[in-house]
C-alpha cells in the first residue's frame, strides 16, 4: 500500500504568535508528532498517544486550563499576589497583558495533530486499506471535540447566553500555510463539536482502556456539553446510559475516597490523561504545585480554598471530602490547601514526581451523576425523584446530611454538590457561567484592592471571556474585528 505522509503545518506561524514551540516539551518513548507516517495501528496508537501529551502541558490541562476553570469560579482565592497565576484570579487581562494567548497557540496546536491522524486515516481507508483504523479515528474525533468545546468555553459567551456571537475558529482540516481561518459563531462551533462527537461514538470499544477515550469517555463529554448547551434530553440520556449500562466504573465508597487520589485509573475514571513518569511532568510547573501550601517543599501556595467553600463543606464536619484538604497559607488551623494533585495530603502518589503524583482527571463518573440530576430537574419532563437520587449518590460523602427528596432537590443543591466534591478540577466557574449564576469572589484575605473586577460578577461581565491577544491579531488581522467586547 502508498505510504501516507501527513504534512504538518505548524498553525502557530500563521494565526498564533507562538512560532517555534515544540508539540513536546520531552519526547516520551511512547508517542511521537502526528505529523509522522501513519501505516500500522501501532503508528496510530503513538500518535494518539502524542496529541494526549500535548494536552498535559502546563498551559492546557497539566496546570492552567484547570486553574481558570477554578480560580475564577469563587471556590478558590489567593493568599496574595504575585506569586504566579494570580491575574487568573484578579481578571488581569488586556488585550497586550495576560491574554494567556497559550491557550490559544497550544490547544490548535493540539487539534491540528487530531487533524493529521483523522485526515491520514480518512485517506489510507478512501485507498482501501483492510486494517481497522476505527478505534483510534474514534478517539481524535472525541478529543477534537473537547479541544473545540474548551477553546468555546475560554473565548466564547457561554451557548444560553448568545449563541449567535462569535466562538472559535472550526478547524477540521489540515490547513494551508496561507490560511487565516476566522471565529465561527458559538452555535456553529458548538455544532461541529456534536457533530464529531457523534461521528467518534461507533468508532469508539466499550472496554476500558486506561489513558486512552472509549465509548463512555465520549457520551461523558457528550452530556457535559449538552448540559452546557440546555440540552437537557439529550445530557440526561448520556449521562444516564453510563450510569446504568457502564459496569466498567463505579463510585467509590466513602472509605475509597480519600485513598482514590493517590492512585491512577480508579474504578472512577471514565478518562484521565497520563502524567508520564520521567517524560515531563512539569515538576514545580505542574498543577499540585500550584496548590501545595509555600512551607511545603518550598512551593507556591497561592490558590486555596475561599471562606464560601469551606463553609459549604463544614456543613457536615465528617464529610470524606476533608480528607483531601490541609492546613493553607493563612493558618495552622484552617483547612484551605487541596491535595488531591499531590495523591494526599502526605504527598503519597503513584512514584511519580511529588508533584506531579497524580494523572489529570478529565472525566470522573461522579460529575455524570451530578449532570444526571441537574439534567432531570430541567428536562422537559422534570424528574426531581430521579434527581434526588442521583445527587444523593454523592451527597452521601457526607453522612451527616440528610438526604434530599424530590421535594427538597434544586438546581442549587446539585451545583453545591458539585463544588464540594470538584473543587481542584477545574469546574466551578463554567458551572457558574452556564447556570447564570453570581460569582462572589473572597478578597479580604489578598491584602490588596482589586481594580481589574468588583468582587461580584455575572457572565454579562466582558471579563469572564478572554481577549484574542494582539500578538494574535498581528498574525491574523481579520480577528481584530471579531474581538470580544470591551477589550
Amino acid at each position: 500500500m502508498k505510504k501516507l505522509q501527513i504534512i504538518t503545518v505548524i498553525i502557530s506561524s500563521m494565526m498564533f504568535a507562538s512560532c517555534g514551540k515544540d508539540f513536546l516539551n520531552v519526547k516520551p518513548s511512547n508517542s511521537t508528532e502526528s505529523s509522522q507516517t501513519i501505516t500500522t495501528l501501532a503508528d496510530a496508537k503513538v500518535m494518539i498517544n502524542g496529541l494526549m501529551r500535548t494536552m498535559v502541558r502546563s498551559t492546557y490541562y497539566g496546570r492552567n486550563y484547570m486553574i481558570y476553570g477554578d480560580a475564577k469560579g469563587g471556590d478558590i482565592t489567593i493568599a496574595s499576589q504575585g506569586r504566579g497565576l494570580d491575574a487568573l484570579y484578579v481578571f488581569n487581562h488586556s488585550v497586550n497583558t495576560n491574554t494567556y494567548s497559550s491557550f490559544w497557540s497550544d490547544i490548535y496546536n493540539s487539534i491540528l495533530q487530531a487533524n493529521n491522524i483523522i485526515n491520514g486515516i480518512q485517506k489510507l481507508e478512501d485507498e482501501g486499506t483492510t486494517i481497522d483504523f476505527k478505534n483510534y479515528k474514534g478517539q481524535a474525533l472525541t478529543l477534537r471535540a473537547l479541544m473545540h468545546y474548551d477553546l468555546v468555553r475560554l473565548y466564547g459567551k457561554t451557548y444560553t447566553q448568545d449563541k449567535s456571537s462569535f466562538g472559535v475558529p472550526v478547524v477540521t482540516q489540515v490547513l494551508d500555510a496561507n490560511a487565516l481561518p476566522l471565529r465561527n459563531s458559538v452555535d456553529e462551533t458548538y455544532s461541529q463539536i456534536i457533530t464529531d462527537l457523534k461521528a467518534a461514538l461507533p468508532l469508539l470499544p466499550k472496554a476500558k482502556s486506561n489513558g486512552f477515550i472509549n465509548y463512555w469517555g465520549n457520551r461523558a463529554i457528550q452530556s457535559r456539553v449538552y448540559l452546557t448547551m440546555g440540552n437537557y434530553d439529550s445530557a440526561f440520556a448520556a449521562a444516564e446510559e453510563i450510569i446504568t449500562s457502564a459496569s466498567t466504573y463505579s463510585l467509590y465508597s466513602n472509605a475509597e475516597w480519600v485513598g482514590s487520589w493517590a492512585a491512577q485509573f480508579g474504578k472512577e475514571s471514565i478518562f484521565e490523561l497520563i502524567m508520564a513518569k520521567d517524560q515531563g511532568e512539569l515538576g514545580s510547573g505542574s498543577l499540585g504545585f500550584y496548590y501545595l501550601r509555600s512551607r511545603d517543599n518550598n512551593a507556591l501556595g497561592n490558590f486555596i480554598a475561599s471562606d464560601y467553600y469551606l463553609d459549604r463543606l463544614n456543613q457536615d464536619p465528617t464529610d470524606v471530602r476533608w480528607g483531601i484538604m490541609t492546613n493553607d497559607e493563612l493558618s495552622t488551623t484552617r483547612k484551605g490547601a487541596c491535595y488531591k494533585y499531590v495523591g494526599s495530603v502526605s504527598k503519597s502518589g503513584d512514584g511519580k514526581d511529588p508533584y506531579t503524583a497524580v494523572n489529570i482527571k478529565v472525566v470522573r463518573l461522579s460529575e455524570i451523576y451530578l449532570t444526571a440530576a441537574e439534567a432531570a430537574l430541567k428536562k422537559s419532563a422534570p424528574d426531581p425523584a430521579k434527581a434526588a437520587t442521583y445527587v444523593n449518590a454523592i451527597r452521601k460523602r457526607a453522612p451527616a446530611l440528610p438526604a434530599l427528596t424530590a421535594a427538597t432537590v434544586t438546581e442549587q443543591t446539585v451545583l453545591d454538590e458539585k463544588s464540594k466534591e470538584f473543587i481542584c478540577e477545574g469546574q466551578r466557574f463554567f458551572d457558574m457561567i452556564r447556570t447564570n449564576k453570581q460569582i462572589t469572589f473572597n478578597d479580604e484575605h489578598v491584602g490588596v484592592t482589586m481594580t481589574h473586577r468588583p468582587k461580584t460578577i455575572d457572565r454579562t461581565f466582558f471579563k469572564t471571556i478572554l481577549p484574542i491577544a494582539q500578538t494574535d491579531i498581528n498574525a491574523n488581522p481579520g480577528l481584530e474585528a471579531q474581538q470580544n467586547p470591551g477589550y
